[in-house]
This record gives C-alpha cells, structure tokens and sequence, in this order.
C-alpha cells in the first residue's frame, strides 16, 4: 500500500511541479508565464484522455507490470523536462508525463480491495488517495526549494529520481496482479447515464478548474497582489501544504456521515479563501491566513471526490475512477489555461475571482444535485 501511495505522490508530483517555478521557467525558456503554464495545461488535458484510453489498452495484462512500465515512462519524461533547450521540448516532456500520470492514478485507485482484507478497504483506500492529496499540496513548495537551492532543471531531476526508486518499490513489495476483467471503454463510457455519477463529476470540474485557475499562478499573486518577497514564498507554500494534508484527513475522517455536506462546507471556503485575498491578504500575515485556509479546503477534494463517486458506482472500481482521474486532470488542465489567459488578458488579480466563482458554481452543484447512498455497500472484493 505504501508503494502505491508512493506512485500517486509521485505522478501528481510530477504534474504539479511547474506550478511554483513559472518564473524561472518562463525566464530559462524565453516565454511569458502565462504561456509557462501551458506545461500544466498539456500535462492535465493528457492525462484526461489517457486515464480511460490506459484503463481499456491494458487488457488483462498484470497491474504491477503495467505500473512499473508507466513509473519509468514517467522518470524519463522528468530527465527530458530537466534537459530541456527550449519550450517545445518541456511541452513534449509534458506530454509523456500525462500518459504516466493518467495511467498510474487510473489504474492505482482501484487496488485497495485487492491489496488488504475486505474490513481494511478503506483506509487502504484512502492511504493511496492520501498520495495524491499530500502531492497536491505539498509538491508544489517542494519544487519551489529545490529551484531556489539548485535550480529548476534539478528539481525536475529530484522528481525522477524518486520515480526510479518507486518502480523499484512497486517491483519489489506488489503481489502480481492479473486484471480482475478487462475495462471497455464503452462500458465506462455508460456510467454517465448515472446522474449520480454526473452529479460527481461536475463538482470535480467545478472544484479543480476553480482551484488551478487561481493556484497554477500562486507565485505571481503572492508577489504582486501580497507583495510577498521570493524568499518568503517557499514558506508560505510549506504552511499551504501543511493544512493541505490536515485537510486530507480531516475530511477523510467526516466524508463518511454526509459527502454532501462535506463537499459543501470545501467549496463554501474554497471560494471565500481565494476571494479574499485582493482584500484581506495584502500582507504575508493575511496571505498566510487565507492559504491555510485555502489548503484546508482543498486538501479535502480528492478524498471527498472520489467517495462520492465511490459510492456511487461501487460495481465499477476502475471505470470509475478512470472517470474521475479524467475529468480531474481535464479540470487542471482548463484551470491552468484560464486561468494563464487571464493572467495575461486581465491581470493578476483576475484568476482570484475567476477561481472563487467556479468554487460557488460547485457549492450550487453539491446543494442540488443527486448525491449517492451515505452508506457503501460492504468490501468484499466482488
């Protein structure tokens, strides 16, 4: 379970890692840092069409084969973005870091049931999506202090290097794991004419895109709307990331009594977080309160996401989840270029407010749409 967890960690590491070097990025390759943001657009919208494309090519071929090949794919995409000469080759690189990325989370949500016994689903569950969400919020400042220590190019190396360890992890401590059926497409393809499911996933979309809009340009508003030195901005990321991961387990810990009131409560202060900060956080003590806030909201989405979504569909684990990672990484990936277009089109500033109205529009969702039975049906691995 850890070195599933760790493969999680790792691809959302990966994608993630752009968003706190914009600066040195756009600078070393001769780009705007809206345009720099396109390195996180391409990676989400890849990875959107391969979660379920992967989930259906793999057939019946043994997960752990599978994982292990997509953990090297993805190390080599990181060496390639290291080397990078220029934008179109980090673009290139991106593109194989989605494959990787889509595949992986596609194909790693759904092996908690396979892994533990039948009582133990799901905190098993919830420990490989814990991968994701301390990835979320804790890459992003981790990128950051590499790039300040060594350079950007290292940091992309760093995360390599940990992909290589984690293949070796995955080969070593993972049973084989020979498909339980193979996942068509079509098949997966018809959850959609499940409102609950379309219920799910526009929270996703609404969620994500909000979030990406405003977080892909971090650094930017930091500096310029909270006048935040370079410096501090590593800092500040870190406390993000930390009330990131409280949010992970708190949430993880109430989602079960009332996914719709969760999700509700996320969305509610996710909007308020993001809002606020062209009025209350002009200085690093008002930045600082409204990120922890910030990472505590969003560091509930993936969890409370997929158990709602988890509930809603429990006969089709990684058709599901393929879904979810697809609509997921679509979202970062629209986040991230509306929010680079605002960015370049209407300041700064703009993604805030475009971020927060996207959260409301989620808020608006979870109220009125369909939600799942409060109670999963009972793990037995069938």
């Amino acid at each position: 379970m850890v070195a599933v967890a760790a493969g999680t960690f790792t691809v959302v590491t990966s994608e993630m890692l752009p968003v706190g070097l914009l600066t040195p990025i756009g600078g070393a390759l001769d780009v705007s840092e809206g345009t720099a943001g396109l390195t996180l657009t391409v990676t989400g919208l890849v990875a959107a069409f391969s979660a379920p494309l992967v989930t259906s090519a793999v057939g019946r071929i043994d997960r752990r084969v599978v994982l292990c090949s997509l953990m090297l794919l993805l190390a080599l995409a990181n060496v390639m973005a290291a080397w990078s000469p220029s934008f179109a080759v980090m673009m290139a690189a991106r593109v194989l870091i989605g494959v990787g990325m889509g595949g992986v989370w596609s194909l790693a949500g759904g092996l908690g049931v396979r892994l533990v016994a039948a009582k133990s689903v799901g905190p098993a569950t919830s420990m490989i999506f814990s991968g994701i969400a301390v990835a979320s919020v804790l890459g992003v400042p981790a990128g950051v202090y590499i790039g300040e220590l060594a350079g950007w190019r290292e940091a992309f190396l760093a995360v390599a290097g940990l992909a290589v360890v984690v293949t070796v992890a995955m080969a070593v401590l993972l049973p084989p794991l020979p498909a339980e059926k193979a996942v068509a497409l079509g098949g997966v393809m018809r959850l959609f004419g499940d409102s609950r499911v379309v219920t799910g996933l526009a929270v996703v979309a609404l969620l994500v895109t909000g979030h990406f809009a405003a977080y892909t340009y971090v650094r930017p508003v930091l500096e310029e709307v909270s006048g935040v030195q370079d410096s501090v901005i590593g800092t500040l990321l870190l406390v993000y990331g930390i009330a990131g991961i409280a949010g992970n387990f708190v949430v993880g810990a109430q989602v079960g009594r009332s996914v719709r009131g969760v999700l509700v409560v996320i969305s509610l202060a996710l909007a308020a977080s993001v809002m606020l900060v062209p009025l209350l956080g002009l200085s690093v003590a008002g930045a600082a309160i409204l990120l922890v806030v910030w990472g505590l909201a969003y560091g509930g989405v993936s969890v409370s996401t997929q158990t709602w979504l988890a509930l809603a569909a429990p006969q089709a684990r990684e058709g599901v989840t393929s879904l979810f990672v697809g609509v997921f990484n679509g979202a970062i990936a629209l986040g991230a270029f509306v929010g680079g277009r605002a960015v370049d089109g209407l300041g700064t500033e703009s993604v805030l407010w475009l971020g927060g109205a996207l959260a409301l529009g989620a808020l608006l969702v979870s109220s009125l749409g369909r939600v799942p039975s409060p109670v999963a049906p009972a793990a037995s691995g069938d």
